[in-house]
């Protein structure tokens, strides 16, 4: 008897076909299966595809004083793939928790997760599925506790906390099976409030910009120190960090996009982009396999509104490195000059 035909057997223009619509969020589970797979997900073809499918998007939060206002960046509907503007709209999301001014806010797939406790203990939490905009309140975590730092590790949310004994805990809520549990404790009992949280080789790492990053290891509990580029803040902004396909990637207005190479354990340059806008104001998450690299203006914008900008960085390794390769500017739209660059998400179907 012949063996029952497999996925590896067919066309390749019809395996991307297929793989584009994957849900990335089972993309890192289709990368173990094999080199091939691996291959193509990472491609520029896949990302093609998913682009005419417009099955990504950006979800883009400014604050002002205790308010928050939404934006999303979509691919325009039937435009040319290689000519393609990206629209910047705002979204109208009235957060439900009334009490919770600025809750800690991750993204797995298509769904965002709103997790309560910033300023007051709390067990609360809120799911958008950014499809329909519209909300749900998600299981309430193990007891109440301050929020300090949130990170995602695979379908896994960790937040990582500390309750009435001023302990640190952490709890981790699976978005597959919808229930918390109890992570390793973290052997660092410091400081971890951040100015961003990022996850790196399933760690989540509380960044300080102006000293360290204290990374947790999901696994055990560890903790170790990364140090961060000195000699500057990252100023007003939690979106300046973003990882990509397991590299730590950090923007300063001095030095410009840096990585981290972790096998020399010191930070690199991005090469090719000395161009960039020197900006103070930025957030950067992954769109259709690029950087999105977005910032505000306020040069030469009269009245009480500044711009929202934006560029993609296709970024490859090299053997000089990470090398990058940037797109013409967009202007993306306006919002008033009180608002401050807070979230930005990569959001996928």
């Amino acid at each position: 008897m012949p063996p029952p035909p497999s996925l590896s057997s067919l066309p390749i223009e019809i395996v991307l076909e297929i793989l584009a619509r994957v849900p990335k969020r089972f993309h890192p589970t289709l990368s173990c299966v094999s080199k091939t797979f691996r291959r193509l997900l990472r491609s520029p073809e896949i990302h093609k595809i998913r682009s005419l499918l417009r099955r990504d998007s950006l979800f883009i939060c400014f604050v002002e004083k205790t308010d928050q206002q939404w934006f999303s960046l979509r691919r325009a509907e039937n435009n040319n793939p290689t000519t393609e503007k990206n629209h910047f709209v705002s979204i109208d999301l009235a957060f439900p928790c009334q009490t919770e001014k600025e809750p800690s806010v991750v993204a797995i797939g298509a769904e965002i997760f709103f997790i309560c406790g910033s300023f007051y203990p709390s067990s609360a939490m809120w799911v958008l599925d950014s499809r329909t905009g519209t909300f749900r309140r998600g299981p309430s975590s193990r007891a109440a506790r301050l929020c300090k730092s949130v990170g995602v590790v695979g379908s896994k949310v960790y937040v990582i906390g500390s309750y009435r004994d001023d302990e640190i805990h952490v709890e981790s809520f699976d978005a597959r099976t919808n229930t918390w549990e109890l992570a390793p404790v973290p052997e660092d009992q410091g400081w971890w409030s951040s100015d961003a949280t990022v996850s790196l080789n399933r760690k989540v790492c509380a960044l300080h910009f102006s000293s360290d990053a204290n990374c947790y290891d999901t696994r055990d509990g560890s903790c170790e120190r990364l140090g961060l580029p000195k000699g500057e803040r990252l100023w007003r902004s939690r979106t300046g960090a973003y990882v990509m396909n397991n590299v730590l990637y950090v923007y300063y207005a001095r030095f410009g996009l840096m990585w981290y190479d972790s096998e020399m354990r010191l930070w690199r340059v991005v090469n090719g982009l000395s161009h960039l806008n020197k900006v103070r104001s930025v957030a950067m998450a992954e769109y259709y396999g690029k950087l999105a690299f977005l910032w505000e203006d306020e040069v030469g914008v009269s009245g009480g509104t500044k711009e929202v900008w934006c560029r993609m960085i296709a970024l490859e390794r090299s053997e000089e490195g990470v090398d990058g390769i940037a797109e013409a500017s967009q202007l993306l739209g306006s919002v008033p000059r009180g608002y401050i660059l807070r979230h930005c998400l990569s959001v996928s179907d």
